[in-house]
């Protein structure tokens, strides 16, 4: 069974469904730990401190992103802790876990179609393609 779970979460409505779909996961095994992850995106950053009024609270709108993901562990009583990593989503996501080897990844999808898939990418495919543990895309 699985006992190391990781989630990837950006605060969207297709990472809190990843992390619901974790924490139902996790509620079934004994002693199963989840660490949840996310990632400030390099290329954001530059116009994310423009708009914002301080770094501060730049910081606090990040982490307030991840209470409604904690919450949910919450409400399953599953134990969880938050990491908060620096880089490019995809390759940030994939280094940690194949670094840390947990048992699952699970991470949320967007719902691209093929075209927009084919030009944009996905961070849930490119992370799929190269995770050394098994995925979760959930939809």
């Amino acid at each position: 069974m699985y006992t190391q779970l990781l989630v990837a979460v950006d605060g969207s409505e297709n990472s809190l469904r990843a992390a619901k779909e974790t924490a139902k996961l996790a509620s079934l095994a004994q002693d199963c730990t989840v660490e949840i992850v996310s990632v400030v995106d390099y290329s954001k950053i530059e116009s994310e401190v423009i708009y914002s009024e301080s770094l501060e609270k730049l910081n606090a709108e990040r982490r307030k992103q991840l209470i409604a993901a904690e919450q949910i562990f919450q409400d399953y009583n599953v134990i969880c802790s938050v990491k908060i990593l620096n880089g490019l989503p995809g390759p940030t996501i994939v280094a940690h876990a194949n670094k840390n080897k947990f048992d699952m990844l699970i991470i949320g999808s967007r719902g691209l179609n093929m075209f927009q898939e084919m030009v944009l990418g996905s961070v849930s495919h490119k992370v799929a393609k190269r995770a050394n543990c098994p995925v979760l895309i959930v939809k």
